[in-house]
């Protein structure tokens, strides 16, 4: 059995032989300088030695202090490194992707598996909103945005441009686009009011039709919204190819006829100067839209 002074006695000595001071020891410690003087005294009472010479206003090690002091100060040094390395250890590497809800959802998630497959030391963390992150100011690493661009100070890079089309629930039996006149459309919302998005308007003038009159139409403000009542069979809606792949493999949805119209662009975005765990999830992502940058599904 080791017959060792009190911890708490060992780590007053150190510190005060450390700093030179019993105030700057209780400070340090968060405990009273009167405390600090218990504990030494306790501990020189436990010796049999004298460690300390009380001085006016300071104080200083003795010939016993000096030659405790280095033993200590090397077992706590010993003491915080092995410490440091355990909790080293327990840190997770963490990569913050941020996307719309619906890129997010649809795209994101059901390939986040195969990402941890790669990388088992590394943790996503998913940051979901339709609206654009400041990189500069939050701890997201890598932001996929939709849109135009430019991003000024981020180097950003492009994933794939988005195509838009209608899309129904085959139970409804909508097969041409006369049926449209008819049938209730689901609508969302954008995020930004512009005149090139990918919304109904635009695609009857691209289709050359009269758009009908709104009667027992459904307006939503989120896209994955509009993606889950189209596959309920509430409407016809004009969705991203990209985020109802999975709909339309499974026969969940249709594409039942055209056209196609342009949607947007993703683009990686990442901060200057990232590290080695950002620049593996920036290169799984590329990886998951196939050779040659083909439609991810």
């Amino acid at each position: 059995m080791r017959r060792l002074p009190p911890l708490s006695a060992l780590r007053a000595f150190e510190a005060a032989a450390r700093l030179g001071s019993f105030k700057r020891a209780a400070d340090e410690l968060a405990v009273t300088p009167t405390a600090i003087s218990h504990q030494i005294r306790a501990l020189e009472a436990h010796t049999g030695l004298v460690l300390f010479a009380r001085q006016v206003r300071k104080v200083a090690l003795t010939e016993a202090g000096l030659a405790l002091y280095p033993v200590l100060r090397d077992g706590f040094d010993a003491f915080e490194a092995a410490f440091d390395r355990l909790l080293q250890a327990r840190r997770r590497i963490r990569v913050t992707i941020s996307a719309t809800n619906a890129f997010t959802a649809k795209w994101l998630v059901p390939r986040v598996a195969s990402f941890h497959q790669l990388h088992p030391g590394i943790d996503l963390q998913l940051h979901a909103s339709d609206a654009p992150v400041d990189m500069v100011h939050s701890d997201v690493d890598i932001a996929i945005r939709y849109g135009r661009g430019p991003y000024p100070g981020l180097r950003a890079e492009p994933m794939f441009a988005d195509h838009y089309a209608p899309v129904v629930n085959p139970r409804l039996g909508i097969t041409s686009p006369e049926a449209l006149a008819h049938a209730p459309l689901i609508h969302f919302s954008w995020q930004a009011s512009l005149s090139f998005n990918p919304t109904w308007d635009n695609w009857f003038a691209q289709a050359g039709l009269p758009p009908p009159a709104e009667r027992g139409h459904l307006h939503l403000s989120d896209e994955g919204h509009a993606i889950q009542a189209a596959v309920a069979g509430q409407g016809v809606a004009l969705l991203s190819l990209a985020l109802v792949a999975g709909e339309l493999a499974a026969g969940h949805l249709v594409q039942p006829f055209g056209p196609t119209i342009a949607g947007h662009t993703y683009h990686l975005v990442l901060r200057a100067g990232p590290d080695a765990s950002v620049l593996a999830a920036a290169d799984w992502l590329r990886a998951q839209l196939g050779a040659g940058g083909a439609l991810p599904c």
